[in-house]
């Protein structure tokens, strides 16, 4: 085997804390060869990100690195700022989560892909402009030269992730660090995004470390995982062997509670309590605290294990477990296909009839209105208590806005919305508040939601002191309640949002949208932003106060699997029209609008034998203009079973014979049904 481009020996990192160090990394090995993607997965605050930017001297220098990291044949440690320098416009390549706090905003997107490898005198200025074209062109951006001369926030989020990939590349660096380079992305820009790696990789031989806690995309791209918690590598093999028999039980642990796509219903299985804070960690293993093969074994807490060679030689698998051997093989997931009965007889609770939202376009001067973009336009849709109906598309679709004009903070243009029974379309604000009692909303980022300079007793009081009904509903023994009900502890009082985590900050605005019992609750995103293990936890909970409330839920997402997961019924959105909608078994079984089956097709399945066999459709460009929407057909332009009748007729939203489901599409049909059979249809005399 070749020289490996990364090797770590020993690395460890404390952080300056407010009495002593505080021991982030502890000990880490690892190496990456040419041609090779490691994964490195791990819930937060396990030392992910850390190491990545450790092994390209990118840390602070409150940071204390020991231990010795060879990037390129050249030690970072310790090593002057110009060769750090030349490391990083030569050997290596970084993609950060966000492209936005990567790209400036004040620079044309072709000069800062390019402006790397003039600074280091690779590439002259005069053939920066043509070389950008020529990089954005790899990464498919339409229009390279016009786009190079653009800024960032003129890019969509998935153009901009691509951008940010061409300047990785743009010097053919030999190392790749991606960390977390799809979290925020839709699943079809996803495939996109891992498709463009993966091919990159393969044309330029580089090796490739990716950081993620998507199991499913380790199971798509990975040749070598790498688990991470407490700071350590506990667990690291090939990804088959891993995935097939891991030997941590924090491995088997977040196999288990990630929601999958191919199973339905049911409660996942999350790992119980917090990952450990880095200056807090327990004796002997850090994660025996959450451990089921712990319990009644005192070595666990008493002696930390090493990193060690498990089963067979050939595997080429280690664990740091004493009792590795023991490790039982995740369970296969259980699969419920009965539907809600109970709530599909039940009277409607929410009636949204072709809703329209359109957003004004104004001319800079005079602010005249010269357009509008159609955010929502003609969605119809039904929540029953005690129902979760769910609704799923790209970024851009008319979700969030569909969920808000329901809760009255946007504007409706058109169309009813009715809950039990009454229109609440253009009521007065103080009859809105009434109506806002029984409608609660769950945003997707919490922190952002929750008031910072209020202690978490007072922000969850809040909507009961608004209303007032804090003392009628029993004042603070009743907020004591709301925090048991959702998982947290009443001693938790007096402290602020800043002081939880993300998991429990979602915890807490659960807790405020059930203080006024609320009938119906918009969750928006409510998962998108947490770890694997989190998220279980947040869907389970939701699942029971679903059941001991009887509670109607509209569930806003693009995370398909935990969509399957939740849901009764699924809703597809398209550029602000539902193009699909069937029970949750029947979409996933049988989908049969081809935007469905592009998004199901795009969802990694977190098993490697998964990557074969698997049929994908990966949707090119971008989602049409919604102030400017394709004739015909929306989907038309990007929809691999077009035709003249699409480009020039808008489809009914109608049942689809042979199946509960309503579908928007000329050509809906099992994914076996392709374009060109139907296309010759259209060309016989």
């Amino acid at each position: 085997m070749s020289a490996p481009v990364l090797s770590v020996r020993g690395l460890e990192v404390d952080f300056a804390g407010s009495g002593r160090p505080v021991p982030v990394i502890r000990g880490v090995d690892l190496d990456v060869h040419p041609n090779e993607i490691l994964c490195i997965v791990g819930e937060s605050g396990s030392g992910k990100s850390v190491t990545a930017l450790a092994a390209t001297g990118l840390l602070p220098p409150t940071a204390r690195v020991r231990g010795r990291v060879v990037l390129d044949g050249t030690d970072v440690t310790g090593a002057p700022p110009e060769v750090l320098r030349r490391l990083r416009g030569e050997a290596v390549g970084f993609i950060f989560q966000d492209p936005t706090t990567t790209l400036n905003p004040v620079l044309p997107v072709g000069r800062q892909i390019t402006e790397g490898q003039v600074a280091h005198g690779r590439l002259r200025q005069a053939d920066a402009p043509a070389r950008a074209a020529e990089l954005l062109g790899e990464v498919e951006i339409a229009d390279p030269e016009g786009r190079a001369r653009q800024y960032p926030h003129q890019f969509s989020g998935g153009m901009r992730q691509r951008a940010v990939i061409a300047m990785a590349m743009a010097g053919r660096p030999r190392l790749i660090i991606a960390d977390e380079p799809t979290t925020a992305l839709d699943v079809t820009v996803q495939a996109q995004v891992l498709d463009l790696l993966r091919r990159r990789q393969a044309e330029t031989g580089a090796a490739i470390v990716l950081i993620t806690h998507d199991l499913g995309v380790v199971a798509e791209v990975a040749d070598r995982v790498a688990v991470m918690y407490g700071g350590r590598i506990v667990e690291t093999g090939p990804v088959d062997a891993l995935f097939a028999r891991p030997r941590h039980p924090y491995t088997t642990a977040l196999l288990e509670s990630l929601p999958r796509l191919d199973t339905r219903g049911g409660r996942l299985d999350p790992i119980p309590g917090q990952p450990p804070l880095p200056g807090a960690l327990p004796a002997g293993c850090s994660f025996h605290p959450r451990c089921r093969l712990a319990a009644g074994r005192p070595r666990c807490a008493a002696e930390e294990p090493a990193l060690r060679p498990v089963g067979a030689a050939a595997a080429g698998q280690a664990a740091a477990c004493h009792f590795a051997e023991e490790n039982p093989r995740p369970k296969p997931p259980a699969t419920v296909a009965e539907a809600a009965a109970s709530a599909a007889a039940a009277a409607p609770l929410l009636q949204i009839e072709g809703l329209k939202v359109h957003f004004p376009l104004r001319s800079r001067v005079l602010r005249l209105t010269r357009g509008h973009v159609r955010a929502v336009d003609g969605v119809s849709l039904t929540v029953r208590a005690g129902e979760t109906v769910s609704l799923v598309g790209e970024s851009g679709c008319g979700k969030t806005t569909t969920g808000r004009a329901v809760m009255g903070l946007v504007p409706v243009t058109g169309g009813d919305i009715r809950f039990e029974g009454r229109s609440v379309v253009g009521l007065r604000r103080l009859a809105m508040r009434g109506v806002r009692r029984h409608m609660q909303y769950v945003f997707q980022d919490p922190f952002s939601s929750l008031n910072p300079v209020l202690p978490v007793e007072d922000v969850v009081a809040e909507p009961l002191r608004i209303h007032g009904l804090y003392d009628s509903f029993g004042g603070a023994r009743y907020i004591a309640r709301l925090f048991e009900m959702v998982g947290l502890s009443p001693t938790m009082f007096g402290r602020y949002p800043r002081e939880f985590s993300g998991g429990q900050k979602q915890r807490i605005g659960i807790a405020r949208a059930l203080a006024l019992k609320p009938r119906l609750v918009i969750l928006d995103e409510p998962v998108a932003a947490l770890d694997v293990s989190i998220q279980a936890q947040i869907l389970n909970l939701l699942q029971d106060l679903q059941r001991e409330l009887g509670l109607g839920y509209l569930f806003i997402a693009h995370n398909l699997s935990v969509v399957r997961q939740i849901s009764d019924r699924v809703a597809v959105m398209y550029l602000g029209r539902v193009v699909e909608e069937s029970d949750s078994d029947t979409l996933y079984e049988a989908p049969a609008h081809p935007y469905t089956q592009s998004l199901l097709s795009a969802v990694p399945v977190p098993e490697p034998a998964g990557r074969t066999g698997r049929g994908r459709i990966v949707l090119t460009g971008e989602i049409p203009n919604p102030a400017a929407p394709p004739g015909g057909c929306t989907f038309h332009p990007r929809c691999f079973r077009a035709t003249d009748r699409c480009r020039a007729e808008a489809p009914a939203f109608r049942p689809h014979p042979g199946l509960p489901s309503r579908v928007a599409c000329h050509h809906a049909g099992p994914p076996g049904t392709g374009a060109s059979a139907e296309r010759t249809e259209e060309a016989a005399p």
